[in-house]
């Protein structure tokens, strides 16, 4: 089969395609057929060899932790699914043919493979990261860089809970946010008294790492309610930096909860080729994206 790897850490030029043999599913898990793979920051984040702490990983080593595509193997121990299923969830060295998940949720119905690829790591991230900034219903959070996946489902999971959401991106993305119910503003010069003028913030999230956390300490009066999923010097700051996935089964099944009552959407923004798996991670690092990218086998 042809499969994404690396064998060194560095910039996306060390990717290569490569035929490889096929992984097998083991106790407790599912191989598919892969039809998408979503496309993450952690992915390159991994390749780069910046959170190795989180992912720790042996080189070589393939690229990917999203999927969606066909059982075609079910593992021992494996119930409530057979060969032929269509699924979506989270396991390793997804930019491939074949793909061993180690959690995954039926898709919902009406959803492309390319749209249920990129979820489940985007939602786990999100309900992870609601739940320890610690906003509640009737507050208000602020969220940094909200225009990409995780800002997309972050958006939309809390205003389904009766959260008022202010989110900054840039100019061209501030429709995008109005229309998830978000009180838009850009990022750049002023942005801080921008963010103010539409309101108290309770809470904060820096979903880019864009240097912004002192900031965010300041609109929110207290580092412990701001949280970064972006910038590894968050905790100078006193600031959580989460890194740590939860439970994947659990947002799987919240994810398809929230889309089959049609309160979560992620656009796929660009498709790429597994040949293409340089010029995505190009691209997600440069940021600017408008719900997901994936990579379609």
């Amino acid at each position: 089969m042809k499969k994404v790897s690396f064998a060194e850490f560095g910039g996306p030029d060390v990717l290569r395609l490569e035929d490889a043999e096929e992984p097998h599913a083991g106790p407790g898990q599912v191989r598919i057929a892969v039809r998408a793979a979503g496309v993450n920051p952690v992915d390159w984040r991994v390749r780069e060899g910046q959170v190795l702490k989180a992912h720790p990983i042996e080189l070589p080593a393939g690229v990917g932790l999203d999927a969606a595509g066909v059982v075609d193997e079910v593992g021992e121990g494996v119930d409530g699914v057979e060969v032929g299923d269509h699924v979506f969830g989270e396991g390793s060295s997804t930019y491939a043919e074949f793909a061993v998940l180690s959690a995954w949720a039926r898709m919902p119905e009406g959803l492309t493979f390319e749209e249920a690829a990129g979820y489940p790591s985007v939602v786990e991230t999100a309900l992870r990261i609601i739940r320890e900034v610690g906003v509640q219903p009737g507050q208000t959070l602020l969220v940094s860089g909200a225009s990409g996946g995780v800002g997309s489902a972050v958006l939309q999971i809390a205003r389904d809970r009766g959260i008022t959401v202010i989110g900054t991106a840039g100019a061209p993305n501030q429709d995008y946010l109005r229309g998830l119910g978000a009180l838009a503003t850009t990022y750049g010069e002023g942005w801080v008294e921008r963010v103010r003028g539409l309101g108290r913030v309770d809470a904060a999230l820096d979903l880019a790492g864009s240097g912004v956390i002192r900031e965010l300490v300041e609109l929110t009066g207290d580092p412990r309610k701001v949280v970064s999923i972006a910038d590894l010097g968050a905790p100078e700051f006193g600031v959580r930096f989460s890194g740590t996935a939860g439970s994947v089964p659990d947002a799987l099944a919240e994810a398809t909860d929230l889309i089959s009552r049609g309160k979560l959407h992620i656009p796929v923004e660009k498709s790429y080729t597994l040949a293409e798996a340089a010029a995505a991670h190009i691209d997600s690092r440069a940021g600017h994206t408008r719900g997901r990218r994936v990579v379609v086998v």
